[in-house]
């Protein structure tokens, strides 16, 4: 391909990114790869340059655009390399006209980011929301350790912050490590090793992970517990949870049970863990304003009545994990959200919903103190933003 073919490709993806953005649509990685499917001609090379085109356009627009070409412009507006492929030739994108209006450049759509401003980010803090991740994973320690993995992988480091992480370059392909395959890493961003922290799981106990997903944070609390004890992990997506069970294998995490739940009848399906659980884990659904670096068009999904929507669900998880805990046990509520609206704030309903409850300081190996928990963002800690609060039922 060349270059200007290359710029025609990703102004087309970009108006398939844009249309699954307001439909909520498939994401954007699963575009890019549906799309150099049915193009078997494009090269490694021309899709690693097409796709590092897309995401830088995606990076630069606040707003979701308009059109594909509007959000490319950006991009060479900052860089006459790309300008220059605005040349009209064969598979080319059409000469750039004077005044072409663009897509509005910034961090957030707007109202996104004076609720983020709000809620205590600004300057360098918000622009560093959608920059680029790091390639983070936990090592399992139920089969191996940090020190072997790194004199195993000499291109591999350990992750300043969390105790059993590494981080490898970007695009190494994980899967196919040996290591890997032997169930001694799992992918997971440093920050997520760091919050699943503040559950203090320890071995012999009775956990719930409420929202357990995939079960990341599931198979590093059972590392954590040394396979002693008793982990529920709990969704209500089955697709979701289903790949639970063979990461659960491959690491040799065998105190892990899984149950698919019905929304709103969730109380009855656990009814014979109420009040028996020595800690919940609730990772629950918000609106991930904290893993932009990962997902940048994310921010094109949101709206202020989605927010509020999670912000519903957020509660009503809650309210189901408070029966779950034993007198005295602990409830560790987290969101990859930087909107107090999602976090703190849910934490203050929490209490006043709860009488006799209370919150517990953390002192987690990275973040900062934030209203009732602490918060993790990216330009400071060099990870996935993320709030995170530990409480404690009445004995």
């Amino acid at each position: 391909m060349t270059p200007s073919a290359r710029t025609q490709a990703a102004i087309e993806l970009l108006d398939q990114i844009i249309a699954a953005a307001r439909e909520s649509g498939a994401a954007a990685d699963t575009l890019i790869a549906r799309y150099f499917q049915t193009r078997r001609y494009a090269g490694s090379k021309d899709r690693r340059a097409v796709r590092e085109l897309v995401y830088a356009a995606i990076r630069k627009a606040g707003d979701r655009p308009e059109t594909g070409r509007a959000a490319m412009l950006l991009v060479a507006d900052a860089d006459p390399d790309v300008a220059a492929t605005f040349d009209g030739s064969t598979h080319a994108p059409a000469p750039i006209a004077k005044d072409e209006p663009r897509a509005r450049a910034g961090v957030a759509p707007q109202w996104l980011s004076k609720a983020l401003r709000a809620s205590g980010l600004d300057g360098a803090a918000l622009t560093d929301l959608a920059g680029r991740a790091t390639l983070d994973l936990r090592v399992n320690t139920l089969t191996s350790d940090r020190a072997t993995v790194l004199a195993a992988l000499p291109e591999a480091e350990a992750t300043p912050h969390a105790p059993d992480g590494i981080r490898l370059p970007t695009g190494t392909n994980v899967e196919a490590l040996p290591l890997f395959n032997e169930g001694a890493l799992e992918v997971q961003d440093e920050g997520s090793q760091i919050v699943g922290l503040a559950m203090q799981a320890k071995p012999g106990e009775r956990i719930v992970d409420l929202c357990a997903g995939a079960g990341g944070k599931t198979l590093a609390l059972a590392a954590t517990m040394e396979n002693q004890g008793v982990i529920l992990a709990c969704d209500t997506d089955r697709n979701r949870l289903s790949r639970l069970a063979p990461r659960a294998t491959r690491a040799g995490a065998t105190i892990v049970e899984s149950r698919l739940l019905n929304p709103t009848r969730e109380i009855e399906a656990l009814s014979e863990w109420a009040g028996r659980a020595d800690g919940v884990l609730v990772d629950a659904p918000c609106s991930g304003t904290g893993t932009w670096r990962r997902n940048p068009e994310a921010r094109w999904r949101l709206t202020p009545d989605r927010v509020s929507r999670l912000q519903s669900t957020q509660q009503q998880v809650l309210s189901v994990a408070a029966t779950l805990v034993k007198p005295g046990g602990a409830l560790v509520y987290i969101v990859c959200s930087l909107l107090d609206a999602e976090g703190t704030d849910q934490v203050s309903w929490f209490l006043n919903a709860h009488p006799g409850w209370t919150t517990e300081a953390l002192s987690l190996p990275a973040g900062a103190k934030h209203g009732h928990g602490v918060r993790l963002e990216p330009g400071r800690d060099g990870t996935d933003g993320f709030f995170v609060a530990r409480l404690r039922a009445a004995c």
